[in-house]
Formats: C-alpha cells, structure tokens, sequence
C-alpha cells in the first residue's frame, strides 16, 4: 500500500474532500470532519483513522499501531507504516471510518451534502 492506493480509497466514497493540514499530512473529510489522515513527509508512511469503541484497544496493541497522538480519546488509531495492512484491510477500516464519522455529522450537513 501507497499514499495513491489510500488516496484512491477515500476518493472512492461520496462527498469526499482532502486537503492538506499542519503543513504535512493528507487530510480526507466529511462534511468537514476528518475520517483518515496520513503523513506525506514520512518513511515509511504513517496514517491515522478512526474505529469502533469495541475494537480501538485490540487494534492499539496490534504490531505497529498505538492510540493517535491528539485523537485516541475519539477512538483514533496510528500505523507506523501504511504497507503494514493489505489493501482489503485499508478499504474495510477506511470504509469504517468514514461510516463512523458520517453518521455523527449533524442532519443539516447530511442534508446539504445529499446523503
């Protein structure tokens, strides 16, 4: 897995938006709300998503993540290397992540975002 298999992921889902935060990491929304992150400036490359209440400890101590800096208290996780999860394991927790994050938007932004 790359920066370009992630980025086409997260593209692949409706009303997605990315953007470049904090001078150095990819940023891919949802009506505003982050859903995965990865870092551009790193080797090897690192990301960040969020996953269920029920599994963020599990996946925490699996080889290579650990809770996300900033973010472990909404059930962020962070690999240390992306090639670290084959692409059908990226596709289910982006997938994930971004469901997690959809439906906390606030009905209004669903509404104008036509979900």
């Amino acid at each position: 897995m790359n920066i370009e298999d992630i980025t086409a992921i997260c593209q692949s889902l409706p009303k997605v938006t990315q953007d470049v935060k904090w001078g150095h990491d990819l940023v891919f929304s949802i009506g505003g709300k982050m859903f995965c992150v990865v870092g551009l400036d790193e080797d090897p490359t690192s990301a960040s998503f969020k996953v269920t209440d029920e599994e963020f400890e599990e996946v925490s101590n699996w080889p290579g993540f650990k809770p996300a800096p900033y973010v472990a208290k909404y059930k962020w996780v962070f690999i240390d290397d992306i090639s670290k999860m084959n692409k059908s394991k990226w596709e289910q927790f982006i997938n994930q992540s971004y469901g997690l994050v959809k439906a906390k938007l606030p009905p209004k932004i669903i509404k104008q975002l036509e979900l």
